[in-house]
């Protein structure tokens, strides 16, 4: 399936919304590395932030401090995760069970 060619001024639009939502993203998971925002706050308002929606968990997690690639992989395995679940694609159970492997 061939991609639709873009007009310049459609393409420059796409890269200024793609550009956008990773400055989101990276402020996101800034807040979360200082501690103004907790995981447990941003995952439960996936399904309504597209910015912590389309983001993944796995991105989530290592922004925690203390975490690192070893202990996420050993949460999302626990919890029954897919490496690369995105925030807004986790089931309620699976949330809560990222919460309380957390806390």
């Amino acid at each position: 399936m061939a991609l639709p060619t873009l007009t310049p001024e459609q393409r420059a639009e796409a890269l200024a919304k793609a550009a956008e939502a990773r400055k989101a993203r990276s402020e996101l998971l800034a807040n979360i590395k200082s501690g103004k925002e907790s995981i447990d706050a941003v995952l439960n308002r996936a399904k309504e932030d597209k910015t912590v929606g389309k983001t993944k968990v796995t991105q989530l997690l290592k922004a925690v401090p203390g975490l690192g690639q070893v202990k996420v992989t050993a949460l999302m395995e626990q919890a029954g995760i897919d490496p690369d679940r995105r925030a807004a694609g986790l089931g309620d159970r699976q949330r809560e069970a990222l919460i309380n492997a957390l806390k």
